[in-house]
């Protein structure tokens, strides 16, 4: 068999992994061919691949990134892709294709297999916002960095009696925010499941000032917004991509509370930190578990299908599943999580 497998859309810690794993699985155990094709499906559409051997993937399981490349690819080349995959991946000689990513990612391989490609997908985000899966790789190590971020800043915020207001990745799922602001401890968690109000944030951090602790850190997520009409506050541009820019919320609100309270308050971005570098060891199991499991079913031709955890075992859930709707937080995480701060 010749497999084909790429990364696409953002990177994230266990990409690595998961190509590694696919090799080891298709070349060492059973004996098929693994291309890599660069830059994501704009190295499918212009054909730029390489084959993948032991070598190629020896030493990369803990490095973050992508030995592959990665790009985001236009609505206009999707709809190329989908129109003339099939004839290219037949000019290719390819049998399977493993596309590894999050939505977009996944949406263009449910439109692909769709298309008539066979297909079978392997998701990752650190935002951990596919529904089809309890997990996805990436999150757990991006979890890790916003923690030890929170740790880190609270020292200094206490020691300069400053408001620190941590902005974390999740641009419509608040996952990071959530659980990196539990497990950092943090004073206040803003997701974009729910609008903040500004009022309550400030009556939180004055009545801990009136306690004699005078600093607090807030956990925000980048989606996070005001409840209407509440502070100053407007919505970003979408991009090619079909994003939404987002205006820099921790910024703001850092701002915001500032003017309130008299207090100084500063932002603390932490952007691309949270998917680079090494991933943790949870990722690296998860992500070699994906790969394996991948190269099973292209072998069984279940085509149009992703790997998916579930509980503790690796399933096969239909890729249509996956975008279908965003896994955002429940309402009973977010009591579960007042509950506690």
């Amino acid at each position: 068999m010749r497999i084909g497998v790429l990364t696409a859309g953002g990177d994230c810690p266990g990409l690595n992994a998961v190509i590694r794993s696919v090799v080891h699985r298709a070349v060492a155990d059973r004996g098929d061919t693994v291309i890599g094709f660069e830059d994501g499906y704009k190295g499918l559409l212009d054909g730029r691949y390489r084959e993948l051997d032991l070598n190629s993937v020896a030493g990369i399981l803990a490095r973050g990134g992508t030995i592959l490349g990665s790009a985001r690819l236009e609505r206009g080349r999707l709809a190329e892709a989908c129109a003339n995959g099939e004839e290219l991946l037949a000019r290719l000689g390819v049998d399977a294709l493993i596309p590894i990513g999050g939505e977009g990612t996944l949406t263009a391989a449910s439109m692909l297999s769709e298309a008539g490609l066979p297909v079978v997908g392997v998701p990752k985000t650190i935002d951990n916002d596919i529904s089809a899966t309890d997990r996805t790789f990436g999150f757990d190590t991006a979890v890790g960095v916003a923690t030890e971020a929170m740790d880190r800043l609270k020292t200094t915020a206490e020691s300069h009696q400053r408001v620190m207001v941590v902005e974390v990745m999740g641009r419509h799922a608040g996952w990071i925010a959530l659980e990196a602001g539990m497990a950092g401890g943090a004073h206040g968690i803003c997701l974009p499941e729910r609008p903040f109000q500004i009022d309550a944030l400030c009556k939180m951090v004055e009545e801990r000032f009136s306690r004699g602790k005078k600093f607090a850190v807030l956990c925000v997520a980048e989606g996070a917004r005001p409840a209407e009409g509440t502070m100053p506050y407007e919505k970003g541009v979408i991009d090619q991509y079909g994003h939404e820019r987002f205006t820099g919320i921790g910024n703001r609100l850092a701002r915001e509370l500032e003017d309130r309270l008299g207090t100084e308050a500063r932002p603390v971005i932490l952007g691309h930190v949270q998917r680079g570098g090494t991933p943790t060891a949870y990722d690296r199991v998860l992500a070699t578990r994906f790969g394996w499991h991948a190269v099973e079913a292209a072998h069984r031709g279940d085509f149009g299908m992703m790997t998916a955890l579930r509980g503790t075992d690796i399933v096969m859930a239909p890729l249509a599943d996956a975008t279908r709707v965003l896994k955002t937080v429940p309402q009973a995480r977010m009591d579960e999580t007042e509950a506690v701060f």
